[in-house]
């Protein structure tokens, strides 16, 4: 089975993609969060994601042209859900955290209560549901998904909030969702947590209001990745950083390669086996 890739996850787990083939001659993709094009793949058979967003996997290409999709199982999946959630839990904890004092001149400057605090979870799906659980003893959570409020909610909500935290899918809607406008209905010294996709947030907004210093954010996920844009310039302070990891653990990459190793197998001829 000749592979091709976009991703070096399961690298060092799979032996197999340390030799893989140019586009044009590629049977499976093993695929991250970047795009592919299928045009530049006439003998793919098949097509392995390696995560549960799914806004870069062409479904009905695959489709018209017999192309099969392999999404993480049910029990990876389960692995991905809930270590996103953790990240994203302790990322939250950082950004409320995040103006203790001065070490060098050991002042302390006062904070809120945590318990009075307002986090606004964005999404209510798999992930933003146990972030909420997760949330709950510590803090006062709110949530908005648009599934389950009215859009005339979300500015209420992003007003009372000391952090917003992102769950949800990258669609054609909610692309650039977060705009000037919603940024705008932030509190001052509010922040914005995202471990869902980069996307989801207008990227010169959001550059406007941390330059400004009136917010502060902390992404896991970004326009482009490697990230090297002008956000960078404010990590670790204003806009911290991690490279895309928030559901990498162990068991999810060891879930991952046992799910591309079965899908291998059910792909491969009789020869090949």
């Amino acid at each position: 089975m000749k592979l091709w890739k976009n991703t070096e996850t399961l690298d060092a787990l799979f032996p197999e993609l340390s030799d893989t083939v140019d586009s044009a001659e590629a049977e499976l993709a093993v695929i991250g969060s970047k795009p592919i094009s299928l045009e530049k793949m006439p003998a793919l058979k098949g097509i392995f994601k390696c995560g549960v967003g799914t806004d870069n996997v062409p479904f009905e290409e695959a489709a018209a042209r017999g192309i099969e999709i392999c999404l993480p199982s049910q029990e990876t999946r389960r692995y991905i859900f809930e270590e996103t959630a953790n990240f994203a839990v302790s990322l939250i904890f950082r950004m409320l955290y995040a103006d203790l004092g001065d070490l060098e001149r050991w002042q302390k400057r006062p904070r809120t209560f945590l318990g009075s605090q307002k986090v606004l979870v964005l999404g209510h799906g798999n992930i933003g549901r146990m972030v909420a659980a997760k949330l709950r003893p510590s803090l006062e959570v709110i949530t908005f998904d648009i599934a389950e409020n009215s859009p005339d909610e979300l500015e209420t909500l992003m007003r009372a909030a000391a952090v917003v935290t992102l769950h949800t899918p990258l669609t054609e809607e909610t692309k650039g969702m977060i705009d000037e406008q919603k940024l705008s209905w932030m509190s001052d010294g509010a922040s914005l947590v995202n471990t869902a996709r980069g996307p989801i947030v207008d990227e010169e907004a959001l550059y406007t209001e941390i330059s400004s210093g009136r917010l502060r954010a902390a992404f896991d996920v970004y326009w482009e990745e490697p990230y090297h844009g002008k956000l960078r310039e404010f990590h670790p302070d204003r806009f911290l950083m991690s490279p895309h990891v928030a559901s990498n653990c162990a068991n999810f990459q060891t879930g991952l390669a046992t799910d591309l190793r079965e899908f291998v197998h059910k792909l491969a001829s009789p020869q090949e086996l």
